[in-house]
Parts: C-alpha cells; sequence; structure tokens
C-alpha cells in the first residue's frame, strides 16, 4: 500500500508517518487491510531527522505545480494526508501564496486524483478558522462558515471541493477539522495562534515568551498525540460513516489562556509562568477571537474520535514527548 502525506516534513506530518509505521497496516478504500510498503513525504525541504526506514522516501517541490503532482503521486496512491498548508497568519500576510498553496493545490491535487482508475482515501485537514461572524455557544457540524480571515476562506471552499468530488466518486473524502494543536514542537511560526504553543514550549526551555491575547481569551485545543490518532482514526472509518457529510469537527478542550498558564505553572513550578510577558495585538486578538470556543462534539464522539481529557495533560504530554531530559525543575 502507498500512501502520500502532503506536507510530510512538517511537525505533524512526521509524526503521522512515524505512527503509519509501527502500526504497518491501513484500510484502503475498498475496506481491505493492507500492509504498508511506501510513505512519501511530500514537501518543500526533507525532514530535519532524515529517512531511516527504507518505506520511507522524499518528493521535494512545489504541491501546487501539477507537473511535480503528476511526477510524484501515482494510480498506486492508496492514501493522500493532505496536510501541507501555508498558516493563518502567513496567508494574512501573503493573499497570493495563501491562495496558491491552500485552496490553488487543494483543488490540483484532487483533480489528480480523477485520472487514477481507483479513487483513493483522501484526508484534509482543515480548522476553526472556517467559522467566525455570530456564532453560537456550542458550534455544530453543521453551523455556517463565516469565516474571518483569508485562510479560513481558503479551507473552507477545500472543505466544499472534497465534498463535493467525494459525491461525484473522485474520491473517498473526508476533512477533519482540527482544533488549535497545543503544545507544537520546535521554533514558533506565522500561525495567528502560534502563542497557543509558545507560551508553555518557550518558559519550559527557560526562554522567554510573549502572549499577544489577553488571559480570559478561550481556545478550542488538541494535543499533537490525539490530533495524529484522529487522523488515523478518520481515515480508518468506512465511507458509510460519512453519508451525512464528509466533515467532522474533532474533539477538543475549552480553556482559557489564563487557564493553560495555571497549569504550565502546575507542571514545571510557578516561576515558569514569570517567563511570560503579555503584550496584545489587536490583530492576532481580531483573528483567534472570531475562531470556536467551543463546538459539539457528539458526532465525533460516535465515529470513535478522543480528545485530550484537560490541558494539564496536554502540558504533560508534551513533557514527555518533546523535552530533553535536562531542562532544570521539570520532572518527565
Amino acid at each position: 500500500m502507498k500512501i502520500v502525506i502532503t506536507g510530510g516534513a512538517g511537525f505533524l506530518g512526521w509524526r503521522l508517518a512515524r505512527h503509519l509505521l509501527a502500526r504497518g497496516h491501513l484500510t484502503d478504500a475498498r475496506g481491505k487491510e493492507r500492509e504498508i510498503r511506501s510513505i512519501v513525504l511530500v514537501d518543500l525541504v526533507p525532514p530535519a531527522q532524515g529517512l531511516a526506514d527504507s518505506r520511507l522516501s522524499l518528493a521535494c517541490g512545489d504541491i501546487s505545480d501539477a507537473s511535480f503532482l503528476r511526477q510524484t503521486i501515482d494510480a498506486e496512491t492508496a492514501s493522500i494526508f493532505h496536510l501541507a498548508a501555508v498558516v493563518s497568519g502567513q496567508a494574512e500576510a501573503d493573499f497570493e501564496l495563501g491562495m496558491r498553496i491552500n485552496l490553488d493545490a487543494s483543488r490540483r491535487l484532487l483533480d489528480h486524483c480523477r485520472t487514477f482508475e481507483q479513487a483513493p482515501k483522501f484526508i484534509l485537514t482543515s480548522s476553526v478558522a472556517v467559522y467566525g461572524g455570530q456564532l453560537p455557544e456550542r458550534v455544530l457540524d453543521t453551523t455556517a462558515l463565516c469565516p474571518q480571515s483569508s485562510y479560513g476562506v481558503q479551507k473552507a471552499i477545500a472543505e466544499l471541493l472534497v465534498n463535493d468530488y467525494s459525491r461525484r466518486g473522485y474520491v473517498d473524502g473526508r476533512v477533519l477539522r482540527l482544533p488549535t494543536i497545543s503544545v507544537r514542537p520546535g521554533k514558533p511560526n506565522q500561525a495567528a495562534s502560534s502563542f497557543a504553543s509558545g507560551i508553555i514550549r518557550e518558559p519550559l526551555l527557560g526562554q522567554q515568551a510573549v502572549c499577544p491575547v489577553s488571559p480570559e481569551m478561550r481556545l478550542w485545543l488538541l494535543s499533537p498525540r490525539q490530533a495524529i490518532a484522529s487522523l488515523i482514526v478518520g481515515h480508518e472509518l468506512p465511507a458509510a460513516a460519512f453519508a451525512f457529510g464528509r466533515t467532522v469537527n474533532l474533539p477538543g478542550i475549552s480553556v482559557r489562556v489564563a487557564e493553560m498558564v495555571a497549569a504550565l505553572g502546575r507542571a514545571a513550578g510557578p516561576e515558569t509562568t514569570q517567563r511570560i510577558r503579555w503584550q496584545i495585538d489587536p490583530l492576532v486578538e481580531r483573528i483567534v477571537g472570531s475562531w470556536p470556543q467551543s463546538w459539539d462534539t457528539v458526532r465525533a464522539n460516535a465515529l470513535g474520535f478522543v480528545g485530550d481529557a484537560n490541558f494539564d495533560s496536554i502540558v504533560r504530554a508534551f513533557i514527555e514527548d518533546e523535552l530533553p531530559t535536562s531542562v532544570p525543575g521539570v520532572v518527565k
């Protein structure tokens, strides 16, 4: 079985590849369990860790280039995890880039799948950013989309494309709307939600962090651990599970930024919270404040998706999975 992961060198793509290699098998669009023989990581750059498994290969290129897609993804591809994206803040700052990668590339990828004799499974990661405006207290899968950023618009259109291409039988699509992922490892990125990881990650590493939103801002969060688990659950579900809609809001936790900081203090001592400096950024507050603070997950739970217990468990997972053993005052 051949699998393609766009954005494969990114932190979610790389972790997904590792989990799939350890798992060893997946179910194809016909419902047959098959051994994973090949995973192609598609990205602009190779992963920092290098390729240590013969089943892994790398294709470096621009996914908005139709000729690159034709050279990289062939009819033997049984499943595509489409994770590649220009993040929210960057898509807002560079409209052309966001449209090219988040929208044009998604359509070109779906169009390429139309040439396959057997429709592949197609998993698209979407975002809380597709919502906005006057939202109900609890957002449903079916709540009208009213994105307040270019990124949200691009993701919303890509969602509709996956639904239509699935309706026509070109792909077996599944759209998984991810909560904001926290805590991400590595360096800060240009996402408007980057602070949701930075205010935990940097203080744990003994570094200063800036929080651009108020302590009362409420976020809808999911850990990297549960994000990866959700991608696999979404892939393995039969197509019939999506008969009433290809899009699912994944479970998360609703937490205020002040509560996140308190959890950091419980995990690593109150001195770590002193490394956070509060400096409100009106643009970040506007973008993040337009996102849902919680949503209804009855359908997702019934399908087998699972969120995190609380933010303390998310901090603990980051410490266990990502922190070096030498960080003073932090017990792994």
